[in-house]
Formats: C-alpha cells, structure tokens, sequence
C-alpha cells in the first residue's frame, strides 16, 4: 500500500490544534454560580450528555482524519517480476595426455587438480550450458553443451589419462569444441582450453582453429597448466615398481597467447592447484550471465473507501450536536 499525495496527510497536524481549541473554548464558556453547601449537588449523577458531551467532537476530528485520508490518495498495488536471463555456452576443453600425470599439484597430478577445479566451476554456473572436450593426439566430445551439470560432472569423473592414445593436438581440440558451438544462438560463447604441452599431433593448425572461433563470435581462454622448470613423474618399473624421474614442462605459452589474443580471451599460467582455481574464477567473473529484471505494479484507488466513512462521521457529528448533545444558550 502506498500513497500518492502524501504531503496532503500534513493536514493531519491541524487536528490537535483543532481539539486544543476547542477545549479552550469550552473552558472559556464555564459559568460558575456561588452556593454555600454543594453537598447536595456532589450526590448528583452526571447525565448521559454531560457525561459524553465531548463525542461531537471526537466524531469531527474523525472525519476530517479520514477526509485527509482520502486527500493523500491511499492505493493498493500488486508488484511483479519478470526476470530474463541470457546464459553463455562453454566448451571446457580439457588435456589428458600423459604429461597431466606429473605431480607438481600436490597432493594431486595436473589432471587431478584440473579435474577437482572443473568441477568446483561448473557449480557456480547458472543459466549457462556447458560441454566437456578431451584430448591428447586425438579429440572428442566427452559431453556436449548441457544444463544438466550432474550429468557433466559425471562424465567429468570418468575423465582419465590413456582414455585415448598419447600426443597433444590443440588444434584438433579447439576445432572440436567449436564445431559443437557452431549452432548455437546465445550472444557468448567461449572456450576454456587447459593444456600442459606444445601441439605435436593433429591435422589442424592450432591459429587456424582459432581463426574459425572468431569467425564464428567464439572467445578462448587458454591456460597452461605446470610449474616452469619441471615436475617429477611417476613411472612403472618393472623391477623396481613405480618410481619417480624429473620431466621437463614444455608448454607453448606463445601460441597459446595468440590463440586468446586472436579471438579476444586471455592466456593464464597455473603453477599450482590454487593459482589454477583462481584462474577460473577469474574467468567466471569476466563471463558473467546476463539477467534483466523487469518490474512492474498495479494500483488501485482506495480513496472513495475512506470518502463514504467520513461522511458518515460528519453526518453522525451534526445530528448528535442538535439532539442527545444539543447546547441551550
């Protein structure tokens, strides 16, 4: 409920001046007549007029409240919502290839952190689809574009190194994430590529792929995923069981800079777990879904509620002033 001419309710502030007046007025008019004894008089009743000789006056100033009232434009509304969103699809395009078994994310592998990462993204998403990419010397589609993020997540957990024979093609991995884009009708679309590598296998040039992101309104982020120097990595020995012998990290950070330069993202470098979720995070942050909130309101009148009352008081005033509370001079 609200008003529409609330200043009219400073009318009300006149009320009490009103019933200050009035009162002094009635004082004004007391006459007094001198007795000696008025023991008789205090063992007489005061009358039903004299006892509520003030309800005229009560009834006036009830009205003109309600009268100011009606003046300020009391209304009744009914608000609604109506929220629009605009969601973003994203292709998480993910590298398994058998340097993502190295262990400089510890306690975990660079696929493990990865994989505990990707999650945690995916449920701060809303509205937004999201599909899944894998690859090493190949690429495919793991889980396409989805509002179902149980399911991804999911198909995430069954992710796992040698699902596909060893290599890194970026370029095969961006052309694939792409192609599932290629149809879609949302304003943006992106692709969040991690890799650890440098592009040795594959048809596709990696900047060719990108050409065709941007062809198609598609930004990539890339990330490369490994501490600068090296990591130890385990191995199976066959006399000796699993041991651990030291990898170089071999990541093409200048194609991976053109590849976001040329469609509009950015590169990031994770050198541990923490550094790769803050990099998602920032991510997110900078592809945000779009929500519209439209409001509206409908308001009814509710003066004439107050208009037919007040008359009523006023009309009650006038006949109790000339009959029950009629004053003789």
């Amino acid at each position: 409920m609200r008003f529409a001419n609330p200043l009219f309710l400073i009318l009300a502030g006149i009320i009490p001046l009103l019933v200050w007046d009035y009162f002094r007025r009635a004082k004004l008019r007391e006459a007094s007549i001198i007795f000696s004894d008025i023991s008789i008089m205090k063992s007489i009743r005061p009358g039903f007029g004299v006892k509520y000789r003030h309800a005229p006056m009560i009834l006036r100033m009830a009205a003109i409240f309600i009268f100011v009232l009606a003046l300020a434009r009391p209304q009744a509304g009914q608000k609604e919502e109506e929220i629009i969103t605009e969601g973003i699809d994203i292709m998480l395009t993910l590298d398994i290839s058998g340097s993502m078994r190295a262990e400089d994310f510890a306690p975990q592998n660079r696929l493990g952190a990865a994989k505990d990462v990707l999650r945690e993204f995916i449920k701060t998403r809303n509205n937004d689809r999201i599909g899944l990419v894998v690859f090493s010397r190949y690429s495919f589609t793991q889980c396409p574009v989805t509002l179902d993020y149980g399911a991804l997540i999911e198909l995430l957990d069954k992710v796992d190194i040698g699902m596909i024979e060893d290599g890194t093609a970026i370029g095969m991995a961006i052309s694939n994430a792409v192609n599932r884009l290629r149809d879609s009708n949302v304003k943006s679309k992106i692709i969040i590529l991690l890799t650890d590598g440098v592009n040795n296998a594959g048809k596709i040039d990696p900047l060719t792929a990108s050409k065709a992101a941007k062809a198609l309104g598609i930004r990539i982020y890339t990330v490369g995923a490994g501490k600068p120097g090296g990591a130890m990595y385990p191995v199976e020995d066959p006399i000796f069981g699993k041991r651990y012998v030291h990898i170089d990290t071999e990541i093409d950070e200048t194609l991976l800079k053109d590849i976001a330069d040329e469609t509009g993202g950015l590169y990031f470098r994770a050198q541990d777990k923490e550094g790769l979720r803050e990099i998602y995070k920032t991510i997110g942050q900078l592809e945000k879904t779009k929500i519209e909130t439209k409001e509206y309101a409908n308001y009814t009148e509710l003066a004439g509620f107050f208009i037919l009352p007040g008359f009523a008081l006023l009309l009650l005033e006038i006949i109790f002033a000339h009959t029950l509370f009629a004053k003789i001079p």
